[in-house]
């Protein structure tokens, strides 16, 4: 019996055994974690969870090399802002003066700020008063401080739009995918009350309910409102607030293009014609000799 054991042993055969065993075993590890894996991962395929969708990029108008601010869409968005956001967000860095000879006429933004009455003062009396708005007036806000903006709002406090094109990564493509993004729930996601799903929001659940409707707005000039044109519009707007110098810079840069090319034209002109010989001219100096 000890000689047929060593013979076994001698030739491999209980080492071979091992190593088999081994990798069986290894195997069905890996095919169990496997098998766990795909079980896990078809139970949660069907469940959302940190969904957070990024915004198309969508062709604004300004995204031409020389192209400017849609002041017209710009306009119909100041009245998507006047008669739905300003209800609820404030504006109070932008000034009516800024709409002058770009949205509105200077009368027209007279009357705009006139329709609302601003607190000034003191008075000789030492008291504050209400006076029409004028044109160096900023933009009001609807809550007198930030406790009332959220009792009002079920404890939410609804973001200043002066600069939230600059401030939110992906700019005008976020806020119109925000305002026209509102959908029910998928399976898995519970929103509390008083929170609306959207799921380009962070987390999904949002304090903000659905604004923009079809026909929930008039335009003056005929434009069919349609909740994604009210959405772009109120998106031109808000850029003209964050930015109102826009179309200024973009003239200004066609105009040191035209200029810094003619200045480097005359430039190189006169150091290849005038200055190289100048530059290249040698003045040779001759010890004078005696005759």
């Amino acid at each position: 019996m000890s000689s047929n054991f060593a013979r076994i042993s001698k030739h491999g055969i209980l080492r071979v055994n091992k190593a088999y065993l081994c990798s069986q075993l290894v195997t069905s590890g890996v095919v169990g974690t496997g098998f766990i894996g795909l079980a896990f991962a078809l139970n949660e395929s069907v469940k959302a969870s940190d969904l957070t969708l990024h915004p198309p990029s969508y062709p604004w108008w300004r995204n031409g090399l020389f192209s400017g601010l849609d002041m017209k869409s710009a306009r119909r968005g100041y009245e998507v802002y006047k008669q739905i956001c300003a209800a609820c967000h404030s504006l109070q860095y932008a000034s009516y003066r800024e709409l002058v000879n770009k949205t509105h006429t200077e009368e027209e933004a007279k009357a705009e700020a006139a329709n609302v009455m601003v607190t000034d003062g003191p008075d000789d009396t030492g008291k504050m008063f209400q006076r029409p708005g004028k044109l160096s007036d900023r933009f009001p806000s609807p809550y007198p401080n930030e406790e009332a903006a959220r009792a009002a709002n079920n404890g939410a406090y609804p973001p200043d739009l002066t600069y939230i094109v600059l401030a939110r990564h992906g700019g005008e493509d976020y806020v119109f995918s925000l305002l026209t993004g509102y959908t029910d729930p998928p399976a898995g996601v519970t929103i509390g009350d008083g929170q609306y799903f959207n799921p380009y929001f962070p987390g999904g659940a949002i304090s903000m309910a659905q604004s923009l409707y079809n026909g929930v707005v008039d335009y003056e000039d005929g434009t069919p409102p349609t909740a994604s044109q009210l959405a772009k519009d109120v998106c031109n707007f808000l850029k003209f607030a964050s930015e109102p110098q826009y179309d200024d810079r973009i003239l200004m840069f066609l105009r040191v293009i035209f200029y810094g090319t003619a200045i480097f034209a005359t430039c190189w002109y006169y150091k290849r014609h005038v200055w190289s010989s100048l530059k290249s001219r040698k003045i040779l100096f001759r010890k004078q000799t005696k005759d």
